[in-house]
């Protein structure tokens, strides 16, 4: 691999969750408390009984739709729907459920060595913090499943190829607009976000945009969303796909972030060609 200014700083950051997540498969794991070795279908009936005894109502909304009726909708398979679950969950650092989420995303077929670079991408655009605490979690499924490091992404894997014109055009307009106001925002955006963090081959570039997407309607930031939908659209997510999962975010990060969200997605679909 040919090394890549300021590839230390996305080559960190994934050795600090491999490190969070990676536990090996020894007897100490049955020492643990019981509370983070205990089955996750228990931890999610409790969280279930939590909710029924709070607000019965909600436990019924959950059950019916949320866990129902909206992961059986077709335009969006349970793949896209864990992984547009897993990115919500972390860009708002929802943790309660996100262990079940992760047991669920496995299940549908993410693999983790995706769950660890979802984790990853994420640090860059929800924070450091959301993504070390998603990654505390992810430890404690990654033991119970026996999933070691050999299933992980390697810290400097070789990169996919960049798309140089693409790429140019991104650079040159973000540096006349905001140059001379961050120029380390700026670099560090083109040298350790496009040319390393999207060119990281365990999560699809149509997978990574997806996330992305799911994590700037989840975090309020629509204003990110005309480049990354496009993006997203670019790299193979369907126009069906896409407003699938502004339905399927609706419930975990609330209507009103949805509906702030819907005049860009529409102003993208009307203006991408037929």
């Amino acid at each position: 691999m040919k090394t890549q200014p300021f590839a230390s700083v996305t080559l960190a950051l994934t050795a600090a969750v491999a490190s969070l997540v990676f536990i090996s498969p020894t007897p100490t794991l049955a020492r643990k408390p019981a509370r983070a070795s205990e089955p996750i279908a228990h931890q999610s009936t409790n969280t279930n009984q939590e909710a029924a005894v709070v607000s019965p109502a909600l436990e019924s909304y959950k059950a019916r739709i949320v866990r129902g009726d909206l992961w059986k909708r077709p335009d969006l398979s349970p793949r896209d729907r864990s992984i547009v679950t897993l990115a919500a969950l972390v860009a708002r650092n929802h943790t309660v459920e996100l262990a079940s989420y992760l047991e669920l995303a496995l299940d549908s077929g993410v693999k983790p060595r995706e769950i660890s670079e979802i984790i990853t991408h994420l640090a860059f655009y929800c924070g450091w913090g959301n993504a070390m605490s998603a990654a505390a979690v992810a430890k404690d499924v990654f033991a119970r499943r026996r999933i070691g490091a050999d299933q992980l992404p390697e810290v400097s894997p070789e990169l996919l190829p960049l798309n140089e014109a693409a790429e140019a055009d991104r650079k040159a307009r973000v540096e006349e607009q905001f140059g001379a106001v961050a120029p380390g925002v700026v670099q560090y955006t083109t040298d350790v976000l496009f040319r390393d963090l999207w060119l990281r081959p365990d999560l699809a570039p149509r997978d990574r945009s997806l996330v992305t997407v799911s994590a700037l309607i989840a975090a309020g930031q629509v204003a990110q969303m005309p480049y990354h939908l496009n993006r997203a659209m670019d790299n193979g997510l369907t126009q069906a796909q896409a407003a699938e999962a502004l339905t399927h975010l609706a419930f975990h990060v609330g209507w009103p972030n949805v509906f702030s969200a819907l005049p860009v997605a529409k102003e993208v679909f009307e203006k991408r060609p037929q």
